[in-house]
């Protein structure tokens, strides 16, 4: 057994390339081996901007043998009446590359037939591993790539050596005019530029190590952690937490080294977003924060990708290139305030929304009517908050025709809070600028203000029914609109913040301002442009709830499904399903399921001709003590549905069991009066109907079935 070490060497990759390329790197690999008959240990993958590295230990020195057994015609066809071998046999021998007399006649539950066997000897791992690695390299794919040479190779940077040892031989394979050896390059800078030679993959991280470069991205983590947390204690401050940026600094170096930095305090006057923006996207840099007060504190951490003797040369370039940023955000942000967020609006015709659907100015205009739409259809509101609304909604898009947006688009919405503010907007309307960019996604906080839930949610809304209208609908591999995430956003909106609103009239009334702007859509009806959006909410639905509430699928199903034409009510679907999760553990719920089932299936596949039901028509006392039970228990679900008490609902099917067991056990239901056949049809049906508009109980699976 031999260990593989493989190393694609490159000029330096954007450090979010490099964890997806690992990946899609291991990943082949694992198919290439299991392809190729070759048993494996553990595979490691470790990667810096300059490096992409696998490690695959304990691999065989030859491919396992493989045997291909072909059935071929029976030998009453193959052979003719003096035993020589006809067209069947010899065709069959030649389509398998076989020589006829080494086909071998075996014995099946059918009768003798011909099979060709050949035996195919494994060949030498590095052989396998030569011919197939440049595959693997060539199949990794990254958002952006480039060519720089006459090979014609794309890659995400240019390639400019290889690494590959299978145990101390050299795969001398070749991709992108460069030929895999085993010399690699340490650090651009400690590493003193010289070649390094390695023998195996066993000390492949310890050389490197030795000439600057940590190549294991855990290590690097621990000791980016470590650093910073020794910088915070010894100056008596407080990181402020940010995985994103503690992951870019991993990737972004070879050999890392935290240093604090410091800048002008009369910086602090603008808002915190601003500064902590400008040190994160720009720079890399990590804020702090005061222990006692929690304020944001002149200082920073920066990981610099080099260890020198005088670290104060890096920490001083450091300072001045955010001085300058700073300095320019500084500009931006007193000279925006110079104009109020109101004055700016008309500006808003000036700036695309899409092509296809108009100005930001006309989809700020939707939302506020939107926004005001929603205000005054939940239970909760009042003229306040239709107000707050409709007024948070003619200012929200504003800043985005401010410098300081321009600058760092990723403050907009926070810098329309700000400047509302300071024009004298109330906190509510400033709050719900502010928030109507979240959340981002799956995670994120939400919105905290109602006004805020609303703002965000008519804005995502308006941007689904317009996309939808004009067909530019997410595929399974395409969302160049992020219509997914808006989705998302607006089912955790209104799960997360309990926002009781039926989403079904506010689509409908999105989509008609959409096409109440004049714009040209789908040829389709108001009821299927609709219903389509609802279904691609409900999806998005569906997955929020399978992954972050843990629901059955289907659980899941039975409640969407029986949501039909119904309000669409995201709040009341997922307390539905949470009640019916918890009633489907009890033990009594298999047996009434069992029994519903039942009833289901005698409905649906007898004739029933819709009469209702007549109890002087009744013949057995089972019949009467179930339809006396039906009529009770229709009473306390229709009570308990219109509550929103679904644990009640489904306790009061429950107590439907025994009447239907009683039922099928003493009544015959398809008996040859087709009056009293009809009858306990007509009885059964309306227990199916009963069932069903609480849930689609055909869709629950008998749990241990």
């Amino acid at each position: 057994m031999s260990d593989l070490l493989l190393e694609i060497g490159v000029e330096e990759l954007p450090y979010q390339f490099i964890v997806p390329a690992l990946t899609l790197l291991q990943e082949a690999t694992e198919r290439l081996l299991k392809d190729q008959r070759l048993m494996f240990g553990a595979i490691r993958t470790m990667g810096t901007p300059r490096r992409l590295t696998l490690i695959v230990e304990g691999l065989p020195s030859r491919q396992a043998a493989a045997v291909e057994e072909t059935m071929g015609p029976p030998t009453t066809a193959a052979f003719d009446q003096a035993g020589q071998p006809t067209k069947a046999a010899l065709g069959f021998a030649a389509a398998h590359g076989v020589a006829i007399n080494d086909l071998e006649v075996r014995r099946t539950a059918k009768g003798e037939y011909l099979f060709a066997v050949k035996r195919q000897e494994g060949r030498h791992t590095s052989a396998v591993l030569t011919e197939w690695l440049p595959t693997v390299i060539g199949g990794l794919t990254f958002s952006k790539t480039m060519r720089w040479n006459d090979t014609g190779v794309r890659f995400a940077r240019p390639i400019r050596w290889l690494v590959a040892i299978y145990g101390s031989t050299v795969l001398p394979f070749k991709v992108a005019g460069v030929t895999a050896s085993n010399r690699t390059l340490g650090h651009r800078v400690v590493g003193g530029g010289r070649w390094i030679r390695l023998k195996h993959a066993a000390s492949y991280p310890l050389l490197l190590e030795q000439r600057g470069v940590i190549v294991e991205p855990e290590r690097r983590r621990d000791l980016i952690q470590q650093q910073i947390d020794a910088i915070c204690r010894e100056c008596g401050l407080v990181l402020h937490e940010d995985q994103v940026l503690l992951e870019q600094a991993v990737y972004s170096t070879e050999l890392p080294t935290a240093l604090i930095g410091s800048f002008n305090e009369t910086y602090l006057d603008m808002p915190e977003e601003v500064l902590m923006t400008s040190m994160k996207e720009h720079q890399g840099f990590f804020s702090l924060r005061y222990k006692e007060t929690g304020r944001l504190a002149p200082y920073f951490i920066a990981v610099a990708n080099t260890r020198i003797e005088n670290m104060s040369f890096v920490r001083a370039g450091n300072e001045r290139v955010l001085e300058a940023r700073l300095a320019d955000a500084k500009f931006f942000f007193e000279d925006d305030r110079k104009i109020r967020l109101s004055e700016r609006v008309p500006k808003l015709a000036g700036v695309l929304f899409h092509q296809q659907l108009g100005t930001m100015a006309q989809k700020q205009e939707r939302v506020k009517r939107l926004a005001g739409f929603i205000a005054g259809r939940l239970r909760s509101a009042n003229e306040d908050l239709q107000g707050i609304c409709e007024r948070a909604a003619a200012l929200a898009k504003a800043d985005l025709v401010t410098g300081i947006v321009g600058e760092f688009p990723e403050l907009q919405g926070i810098m329309g809070g700000v400047y509302a503010l300071h024009d004298g907007e109330s906190t509510e309307v400033a709050m719900a600028i502010r928030e109507q960019y979240l959340p981002k996604g799956m995670e994120g906080e939400c919105p905290c203000t109602k006004a805020g839930c609303i703002l965000a949610l008519a804005d995502r809304l308006d941007s689904l029914a317009a996309f939808f209208h004009i067909g530019l609908v997410p595929t399974g591999s395409e969302d160049p609109f992020g219509l997914r995430r808006q989705a998302t956003a607006i089912v955790r909106i209104i799960v997360e913040t309990n926002l009781d609103v039926d989403l079904a009239p506010v689509i409908a009334q999105a989509r008609h301002l959409v096409c109440e702007d004049g714009i040209a859509g789908l040829p389709h009806t108001d009821v299927h442009g609709v219903r389509v959006v609802m279904e691609f909410i409900l999806e998005r639905l569906r997955h929020y709830c399978r992954v972050v509430c843990g629901f059955r699928d289907d659980v899941i199903e039975a409640v969407v499904k029986a949501g039909g034409d119904q309000p669409l009510n995201l709040l009341d679907l997922m307390r539905k399903m949470n009640a019916l999760q918890v009633v489907t553990a009890k033990p009594e719920f298999n047996a009434l399921l069992i029994g519903f089932k039942r009833v289901h299936r005698l409905v649906t596949k007898e004739r029933w001709t819709r009469e209702a039901v007549d109890a002087t028509r009744f013949h057995h006392d089972a019949e009467s003590r179930l339809y006396q039970t039906l009529m009770k228990t229709r009473e306390l679900v229709t009570g308990s549905v219109q509550a929103g008490e679904y644990e009640q609902t489904l306790e009061a099917l429950i107590a439907l069991k025994p009447a239907i067991d009683g039922f099928f056990t003493e009544v015959l239901v398809n008996v040859e009066d087709q009056a009293v056949r009809q009858n306990r049809l007509s009885l059964l049906k309306d227990i199916d109907e009963l069932f069903l508009s609480v849930a689609d109980f055909a869709q629950i699976v008998v749990q241990g079935s």
